[in-house]
């Protein structure tokens, strides 16, 4: 009878150190809430949008050990091309960065750490395109997403004028956890 207590609790133990080792990645945002709506401060101030332009303010928690980079991308799949639309990508974050000012994604504002990479969004300028729906369309629904990765550079992404896809392609083969925000944002007619 004492075994088989014994070895309840043996397993309890071992799952509540796995799930400890395997702390769930979380991120949040002052500026919008998982499943809110974004602020116009978000909206772009291009393709006839007059927004602020300014990335959200990040932070995270739960990056699992190993973890020698981030990387961030922010994604419409409601944008009318067929193909969605990549807002922000972002990679080489050192591991020791677990937070991101408002409007860090401005590469003129220079808010990123030394040898982070800003790379070529959909609108084919660096640094964060802000939300830019067409009028009276439906709310888009964004997801911004930031990655656990186990290199400390992303071995194909060498600098600012890398596309979306190769950055996900490599994100797909070594990330190790990620956590990911959802929003809406609509413009009216």
């Amino acid at each position: 009878m004492h075994k088989v207590a014994l070895g309840m609790v043996a397993v309890a133990l071992s799952m509540s150190a796995a799930s400890a080792a395997f702390a769930e990645m979380k991120v949040s945002s002052d500026e919008v809430k998982n499943h809110g709506t974004s602020p116009k401060s978000m909206e772009a101030n291009i393709f006839g949008c007059d927004g602020g332009n300014m990335s959200p303010s990040l932070k995270w928690t739960g990056a699992p050990e190993g973890t020698k980079s981030f990387a961030i991308n922010l994604y419409d799949p409601d944008a009318p091309t067929g193909s969605g639309f990549w807002h922000w990508i972002v990679f080489n974050i050192p591991p020791s960065t677990t937070s991101l000012p408002k409007n860090a994604g401005d590469v003129k504002a220079n808010l990123m750490p030394e040898g982070v990479i800003q790379s070529r969004n959909d609108y084919g300028f660096t640094g964060f395109g802000g939300m830019c729906p067409p009028k009276g369309d439906k709310p888009h629904h964004y997801t911004l997403t930031v990655y656990a990765v186990d290199e400390d550079k992303l071995q194909f992404a060498k600098d600012d004028m890398v596309s979306p896809a190769v950055v996900g392609f490599e994100l797909h083969f070594h990330s190790k956890a990620k956590a990911a925000l959802h929003w809406t944002y609509g413009r009216p007619k």
